[in-house]
């Protein structure tokens, strides 16, 4: 038994102990449990409670004494007698069961609805009737008072089987595309059903009309959640005559008041998955919600959260054992599991020594692996030298390796590896040597971007902070604090590249000037330490050696930009040289070329000298630029160069401003003609 604890609440987890292979026999089985007392002392509530593969749906019958739960695979379903502790029957059923309902008190009458548009009918003895219904089902339930039941699903309509006719009845006509739950409530009989679009339907049965409509998508939206896409309706549940709790399938419980169109209180799961299952428990006023990986208990009037739990596998219905505090899950594993949670009620009374047991248990973790059985791979046997035991009945085969008896890999551990104590001893060594190295003091990390630049401003921050100190002066802010220069350290778009040209000519001075400022601090400390900075011999012979190193520093330097300069006069020979050769060896080939509209072909002259001039180097054509006038370089103070362009007019550019001039020339002679007939005209009136 596994216990845990959340918000002070103790929930006993019965399913959860110890676990046998499958693959033993009942008889070593009998005799693990002689032997052992963990096994003996382990708690298996109700007899091979559990599926072959998974369970889907899970319910208790009205009287309490029966349990029953659907799964696969092959679809099945099977009871469970409370009284006897124990399985009492299995059906095998033709295909998988979406839900079911238990219709009278015991398991004499049970619906199930299957996954091909079946509805199956049993009773006490067995398969009773079998019928279809238009469109496949989702959901369905149960109208006492007409003998009604209600199907939804795929369709906008909801169907009508009355058990009392045997026929069916007019069906009912929603405004939904799809329907996913419905549930019918115990006091007045309201039919409620939840849609794909995140609305809830309620319809009188005695009328037959829509008497109400909640849009529960919008009021599921607060400031507080984050959804994406549409939610709808996944579980719906009413509490009482007036209360009603929906779940969508984004995660968030809405609790309403029939009589108001806003809920009351919004839950949030926060994971996003459907809500797969909603109780309410009367006790402690208390709603229990599910999805496929929590179950959350919280309080329906604040909110608050009581307690949680997240079982190891995903979970697919949650069923409450009425006025008790047990709770049962169906899950994708074989095992069914059953938690008792003693401050919600009592045990049952079928299982009433649960109060006694849980008042003596103590906390102790779950067992992943099989206690008196070890795995080992094929390579761990052959490093025990138990290689030759393959094929024995020492080892039994399990997927990729075998399972032996814990004893005995203890035994072989000890013979193949007799100094284990000495490798004890120094990882105990050298845990205590890291534990020390953690307490020293941990160097920041630099950042991702300009780390060397980090790096030197960090070691010039040190310098400058031991000289402040001892000339007792304020620290002056460091690059890397400020938020100025953040964005130098982070963006790789602003990392220096020390490849460029500018880079390889500034670097020789950059690291000169870094040279002397460590020398000038080191010449200053020795001054401070000899207490001769008042003398005036020692302020010469200090000029003096500045002067003489300030000098040679520049000779250096000068030395070295040459250096750069040749280095980079070779790179470009011999990128030169690299595409000479790839023209060499590339094929001409013939190509094809399309005259744009508006202009002429002349001749392949023009084309020639295109081609030859784009296999120049970018060297040959500005200097081809700069003669016919289209282009000026000139250098900058840094060092880098600065070229302006001028665009050349394209060939329809120039016959355009040819046509516009002759177009003016004409205008002119016109209007010259034009004013010389005019005065020849007057001059004419004046002779008559």
């Amino acid at each position: 038994m596994q216990v845990s604890s959340l918000n002070e609440v103790k929930i006993y987890s019965l399913s959860a102990g110890r676990s046998l292979p499958e693959w033993l026999s009942d008889r070593k089985k009998r005799a693990l449990q002689k032997k052992d007392v963990d096994i003996r002392r382990r708690i298996e509530l109700i007899q091979d409670f559990e599926m072959p593969t998974i369970s889907t749906k899970i319910k208790v019958s009205r009287d309490g004494q029966y349990i029953m739960a659907v799964g696969t695979y092959k679809p099945r379903v099977r009871c469970f007698d409370t009284y006897q502790l124990s399985q009492k029957f299995e059906r095998c059923l033709d295909s998988e069961v979406v839900t079911f309902e238990i219709l009278s008190d015991d398991y004499s009458k049970i619906v199930f609805l299957q996954c091909g548009r079946f509805v199956e009918f049993h009773s006490q003895h067995g398969h009773y009737y079998k019928t279809r219904i238009p469109k496949f089902g989702r959901d369905f339930s149960y109208h006492y008072p007409s003998c009604d039941l209600y199907f939804i699903g795929a369709s906008s309509e909801v169907y009508r089987l009355n058990l009392e006719q045997g026929r069916f009845l007019n069906s009912l006509q929603t405004e939904a595309s799809e329907s996913n739950v419905c549930d019918i409530n115990p006091v007045h009989f309201l039919f409620a059903m939840g849609t794909a679009e995140g609305k809830v339907e309620c319809w009188d049965p005695r009328t037959r009309n829509r008497v109400g409509l909640l849009d529960c998508a919008l009021s599921s939206v607060t400031a507080d959640t984050e959804i994406e896409g549409l939610p709808s309706i996944s579980a719906l549940k009413f509490d009482g005559a007036l209360n009603m709790a929906v779940g969508t399938s984004t995660g968030q419980v809405l609790l309403y008041d029939l009589r108001s169109s806003n809920p009351l209180i919004v839950k949030d799961h926060h994971y996003g998955l459907p809500i797969k299952s909603i109780q309410f428990q009367h006790q402690l006023d208390l709603i229990i919600s599910a999805d496929s990986r929590i179950i959350k208990m919280w309080n329906k009037d604040t909110g608050k959260i009581f307690t949680s739990m997240e079982p190891e596998h995903d979970i697919n219905d949650v069923c409450l054992y009425p006025n008790s505090g047990m709770l049962m899950t169906a899950n994708e594993a074989p095992k069914m599991n059953i938690y008792y949670i003693p401050v919600l009620g009592p045990a049952p009374k079928w299982c009433s020594f649960l109060d006694n047991l849980t008042e003596e248990l103590e906390e102790n973790p779950e067992s992943t692996v099989y206690d008196d059985y070890k795995f080992v791979t094929r390579k761990d046997l052959e490093n025990l030298g138990l290689a030759h035991l393959i094929g024995s009945s020492l080892l039994r085969a399990y997927m990729h390796g075998f399972f032996m008896d814990i004893r005995l890999y203890h035994k072989a551990k000890m013979m193949a590896n007799p100094f284990a104590y000495e490798e004890y001893r120094r990882e105990k060594i050298r845990q205590k040597i890291e534990e020390t190295r953690a307490q020293r003091v941990q160097l920041k990390k630099l950042p991702k971007v300009n780390k060397e630049l980090a790096l030197k401003l960090i070691e010039e921050e040190g310098e400058e902070q031991q000289f402040s100190k001892k000339r007792k002066q304020k620290n002056l802010p460091s690059l890397l604090k400020d938020d100025r220069f953040k964005v130098m350290f982070e963006n790789p778009d602003f990392q220096v590249d020390e490849q460029s040209e500018e880079f390889r000519l500034l670097n020789p001075l950059v690291s000169k000037i870094s040279e002397k400022r460590k020398r000038k601090l080191k010449i200053l400390e020795e001054l401070e330490a000899q207490g001769q900075e008042e003398e005036e011999e020692p302020e010469g012979k200090a000029s003096d050696a500045e002067s003489s190193e300030s000098s040679d520093d520049e000779k250096g330097w000068v030395e070295e930009v040459r250096k750069q300069r040749k280095l980079l006069r070779q790179e470009e020979k011999l990128k030169r040289q690299e595409r000479l050769k790839e023209d060499q060896q590339t094929l001409l080939k013939p190509q094809f070329f399309e005259i744009k509209e508006g202009e002429e072909f002349r001749s392949f002259k023009d084309s020639a000298k295109k081609q030859k001039l784009m296999k120049k180097t970018l060297e040959d054509r500005l200097k081809l630029e700069e003669k016919l006038g289209t282009l000026n370089v000139s250098d900058t103070t840094v060092g880098s160069k600065q070229a302006t362009f001028k665009l050349k007019k394209s060939e329809q550019q120039r016959k355009q401003q040819e046509a516009e001039k002759l177009h003016r020339q004409e205008r002119k002679t016109l209007r010259r003609s034009a004013s010389h007939l005019k005065s020849r005209r007057g001059r004419g009136r004046l002779f008559h």
